[in-house]
């Protein structure tokens, strides 16, 4: 059993197959957190939470036992107002104008499987023996406020999910201030706090850096979860390294503004918490109303980051992800967006995929610039339909061309968008999202379609599912390349504005809902100025992500490096782009370019008409490469063996789940004149199996590539890279 009620000692444990999270019933009105870590068998784990007198400055919630402060407390979802001083998860106003409420535990359920959420995406099970859910309901008298929280633990990861559900269950009208997914207290501050922080280009960089006293947090504002912030942050103890170390990461299930953090207390205690960011952020509850916050997602691990990265590797994969495209092979792609960014003839299209059909290439995409009047990027969102200039066959024609190559076809759209040079926004200017009487704020000559409104959402899946039934389409890039400014809408009251973004993302989620479920067989790409939009929420609907709009290689090795973290390999988009890179104007060695892209969903960006032979040649054994590893890369568990934020190698590698294959890229960025010799070990091998170098044929122990490893390779240029497949001898 995966959940445990020790009613006589008033514990609740929650095992998965290598994690407890324990939660104790303080006087059997205080959720408080006892312990989560390496799975004990736990008959006394009660003993862990240590209740302590403090001084007057931390007053005492009973009058009987000046041992229980909710200031000292480690609690499960802390308010503030009733003698907590500390970060608080949730808080609310209530009619009389008072924020100050008082949540007592008031019952709670064990039931089989896991519950979906109202309107959000989530974590799934497909049967109910996978998983068990814990609901904990709290109330306050005074106001009829309920909060159940609510925890899946699943067996076969080493998983653990969060949510809450706000419900007003009083007479008079509710403020919902704040509302996180989850918050927990750690006994002490001695954790290290790693975030994903960047920009746009260079998203998911990894900052590590020491917890201190007071608030460290990463948030965004943006309306989007960002290019500067991800929603994942981790707490690692103290030496914890990529294979060794507790590590304790948190990630939202969440695609818009967040807020997550650790506040270390005056006693040295850590609050980790997550949820919607708070920020401008006011839900009305009337009488009967409940709100439902998104899911956290948390993952223990004793084997360090890389431990972590697997365990949240495998439940994304099969658990986050939905439709067909979860478990088959994504194809090997080519996209016109950097060969002819908007200035081409469906000629162009043609001869650039005939040269990719020639190549090995799978699917051809059409990016920007097929609609409406779009020459540039200062038109036409929202006018999704055919410009016969381009076109003059329409979509259909064009389709049926690449289709005769036997190739399959996608297309990019940015369908949260309009252009105020477009008909849509001359039809309907009140569509977007704005602030009546403020200036309407343009990021790339586009405003942000207002998606809290039913008629917005009706109008962009009709469009959308219109032009998608029109030809044999079998991808969509989805893009979205800004960010929310003038947050409001022309439908909400007043009392309701700051609902918007929220009711924003709702929306966000009912379009992807509708428009995925009706057309199972397309395989869809998230995009937002490459990475803005790398989240669990996305991947609820598209199981991959555009990683970055910086195709450079070097670029990428910290972008994919940093993005690994925490999300599978087979969420990323990589492309094999053109020289001088287009971003930062880098000069990389085809191959390079190829070893670095393989290392996710594979595809190139670039005119391939331009190619000369041997580049062609050079093509060709990458995808033949790439169509012999694929199920590795996209299936297999993933091993960082050389950090880019830590020298001048980045190396990582693939095995397969039965150990048998496995398939690693080293690449160096500068080299040095006569450098030091050195070796890199590989790892997730069988260390009792020999294994055969496919490129010398000779044999090696697993033991040795795992402690002893190989020479590392010796270069003569910048920006060198080498690829190494192994098979288990005898396979």
């Amino acid at each position: 059993m995966a959940i445990i009620f020790d009613e006589q000692n008033q514990l609740f444990h929650l095992q998965s197959r290598e994690t407890s999270y324990v939660i104790g019933l303080v006087k059997g009105a205080y959720p408080a957190h006892v312990y989560w870590g390496k799975r004990v068998r736990g008959s006394q784990l009660g003993r862990l939470l240590e209740l302590k007198e403090r001084c007057s400055f931390s007053p005492s919630t009973e009058a009987d036992d000046f041992k229980i402060s909710l200031d000292t407390l480690p609690q499960e979802y802390p308010a503030f107002g009733n003698s907590d001083f500390r970060y608080p998860a949730y808080q609310v106003q209530l009619a009389d104008g008072t924020t100050v409420t008082d949540l007592r535990y008031d019952s709670h359920r064990i039931v089989q499987g896991k519950p979906a959420l109202e309107g959000l995406p989530s974590v799934y099970v497909e049967g109910e023996d996978e998983a068990q859910t814990l609901e904990i309901t709290l109330a306050d008298s005074y106001s009829g406020l309920r909060v159940v929280l609510s925890y899946t633990v699943f067996e076969s990861y080493n998983a653990i999910t969060r949510s809450a559900r706000v419900i007003n269950g009083g007479e008079n009208t509710l403020q919902l201030l704040r509302a996180l997914s989850m918050s927990l207290d750690l006994p002490n501050d001695h954790y290290d706090m790693l975030q994903l922080s960047g920009a746009w280009a260079r998203e998911r960089y990894i900052h590590r850096r020491h917890l201190e006293p007071g608030l460290q947090s990463v948030e965004s504002r943006r309306g989007a979860s960002s290019h500067a912030q991800n929603p994942f942050i981790a707490l690692l103890s103290e030496g914890a390294t990529e294979d060794h170390g507790d590590v304790y990461g948190v990630n939202l299930v969440y695609s818009g503004s967040f807020v997550g953090g650790v506040e270390v207390d005056q006693y040295h205690a850590a609050r980790l918490f997550i949820g919607i960011n708070p920020f401008d952020f006011n839900w009305r509850l009337e009488p009967g109303e409940q709100f439902q916050t998104p899911e956290a997602v948390l993952v223990h691990s004793s084997e360090g980051l890389g431990g972590m990265s697997r365990s949240f590797h495998d439940l994304y994969r099969s658990r986050l992800c939905r439709g067909s495209f979860r478990d088959e092979s994504r194809p090997i792609l080519i996209n016109n967006w950097e060969a002819t960014y908007f200035n081409f003839t469906a000629d162009k299209i043609e001869d650039i995929a005939k040269v990719g059909k020639e190549l090995g290439m799978e699917l051809f995409v059409l990016d920007d610039g097929w609609f409406g009047q779009r020459n540039s990027d200062n038109s036409s969102l929202g006018d999704w339909f055919v410009d016969k200039n381009k076109l003059p066959g329409g979509l259909e024609e064009l389709v049926a061309r690449i289709r005769k190559l036997d190739m399959q076809f996608g297309l990019w759209f940015e369908p949260e968008m309009v252009s105020p040079n477009s008909e849509l926004y001359r039809a309907h200017p009140d569509w977007c999202l704005h602030v009546e009487g403020r200036r309407r704020t343009e990021a790339r000559n586009q405003l942000i379609l207002d998606l809290s409104r039913a008629d917005v959402r009706d109008y962009i899946v009709k469009t959308i599912s219109d032009v998608l039934a029109s030809a044999p389409i079998t991808y969509v890039k989805w893009d979205m390349n800004r960010n929310m400014s003038e947050i409001g809408s022309a439908l909400l009251p007043a009392e309701r504005q700051r609902e918007t973004a929220h009711r924003y993302m709702l929306g966000l989620y009912d379009v992807l809902e509708r428009i995925t479920s009706a057309f199972p067989h397309i395989l869809f790409e998230s995009c937002s100025g490459g990475g803005g939009r790398f989240d669990p929420g996305m991947l609820y609907y598209m199981p991959q992500t555009w990683t970055s709009d910086n195709t450079d290689a070097v670029s990428r090795l910290k972008i994919q490096y940093g993005t690994s973290l925490v999300y599978p390999i087979s969420s990323m988009g990589s492309h094999v782009s053109d020289i001088p890179n287009h971003q930062v104007g880098r000069n990389t060695p085809l191959e390079t370019r190829g070893n670095v892209a393989l290392s996710g969903n594979f595809g190139y960006e670039l005119d391939l008409t331009k190619f000369t032979d041997e580049e062609k040649e050079t093509v060709k054994d990458q995808i033949a490469l790439y169509k012999e590893v694929r199920h590795l890369v996209q299936f297999g568990d993933f091993y960082r063996l050389s950090s880019p934020f830590e020298g001048n190698i980045a190396a990582w590698m693939f095995v397969s789940k039965d150990k048998s294959e496995a398939f690693a890229v080293y690449t160096s960025v500068l080299q040095e004149p006569n450098p030091p010799l050195s070796r890199f070990v590989l790892k997730g091998l069988d260390p009792s199996r020999d294994y055969v170098w496919e490129e010398n044929g000779e044999t090696y122990g697993g033991d040795e590539l795992l402690y002893a490893g190989l020479a590392a390779p010796q270069f003569h240029n910048d920006y060198a890279s080498k690829v190494y497949r192994f098979r288990a001898a005898g396979v």
